[in-house]
């Protein structure tokens, strides 16, 4: 089992703060595979097209990493400020 989080703008589109999902094996792109063939919603939120971060048991990542039972994943939108 892994818990997704979700953050800021995926919150409010996804109308979701977090889940857990049963996970037997796979990288943060497999994740991001099932999540997208859930709908066309999901498939847009999540798409390449868009920016955003992935965070692993609170570190963030910048390529695909293997996760296990238990982990943790956040998926931020990018930040602004000013």
């Amino acid at each position: 089992m892994i818990k997704i989080r979700y953050f800021g703008s995926f919150k409010d589109t996804l109308s979701l703060c977090e889940e857990e999902l049963v996970w037997q094996s796979g990288s943060t792109d497999d994740l991001l595979s099932v999540l997208r063939k859930r709908d066309e919603l999901w498939a847009e939120t999540l798409s390449d097209k868009n920016i955003f971060r992935l965070v692993v048991n609170q570190q963030i990542i910048y390529q695909s990493v293997l996760l296990n039972d238990g982990d943790e994943i956040a998926i931020l939108p990018p930040v602004t400020g000013g």
